[in-house]
């Protein structure tokens, strides 16, 4: 039986999915049932009648806080509490996602990942309920949406029938640290403005030693 990845994605902008998810490899990875993603409306997990989510943050300060209430009350009915399964909190404090950890994932059966939003999330819910904290870079996003699917894309392409292995062996990250060596393709001479810019000689010779060597020479 083709194993399956459940992501679980814990949002006040449910709708803000709704184009990527039925989109591309995404879409292909859903259709074939390698991937199942649902999207959950924090405010589904309230009981006031203004479904609110967030309040001041003790102590006095800017913004709003996500309160830990809702975030448990949605973590404890969506977790399939499986050793396979990871809580993600997305921050911009968090540990930078990286290809490593996209492949670490790429193991799992299930992924939740819980979209931060305003001054951040009540530290509580990162110390005990969650598995851990993670950002997609050195800067700060309005919300956890677009790292969320960020980290769904990255590591939904490294599993078993997405994507042809072999695209994935020498591409940038594959290994860390390891950038690609440059692609060209057809038109061998284009023509931009008085100059021609050309494929390197050694790409068209179809000598597969020099090719090797010349792929090698340009990774970073």
């Amino acid at each position: 039986m083709k194993k399956k990845l459940r992501f679980d994605i814990i949002t006040i902008f449910p709708k803000a999915f709704d184009s990527y998810l039925n989109e591309s490899i995404i879409k292909r990875a859903q259709k074939q049932k390698i991937i199942e993603v649902r999207i959950h409306n924090l405010r589904d997990f309230t009981n006031d009648r203004h479904h609110k989510v967030d309040d001041r943050p003790f102590g006095g300060g800017a913004g709003m806080i996500f309160k830990i209430e809702p975030i448990y009350k949605a973590l404890k009915k969506i977790c399939l509490k499986n050793k396979k399964s990871a809580i993600v909190i997305l921050s911009a404090k968090g540990k930078t996602f990286t290809q490593q950890k996209a492949q670490k994932f790429s193991k799992l059966k299930q992924i939740i990942l819980i979209c931060g939003h305003y001054e951040g999330i009540d530290e509580r819910v990162t110390k005990y309920l969650a598995d851990e904290e993670l950002s997609v870079g050195p800067y700060v996003l309005t919300g956890g949406e677009l790292p969320a699917l960020t980290i769904l894309d990255a590591t939904t392409r490294l599993l078993p029938d997405v994507i042809k292995q072999e695209s994935l062996k020498e591409e940038s990250f594959s290994k860390a640290g390891q950038i690609e060596y440059p692609q060209y393709t057809r038109p061998e001479k284009f023509k931009m403005g008085n100059k021609n810019i050309c494929v390197p000689k050694v790409l068209l010779s179809g000598n597969h030693k020099s090719i090797e060597s010349w792929r090698l020479k340009h990774q970073k």
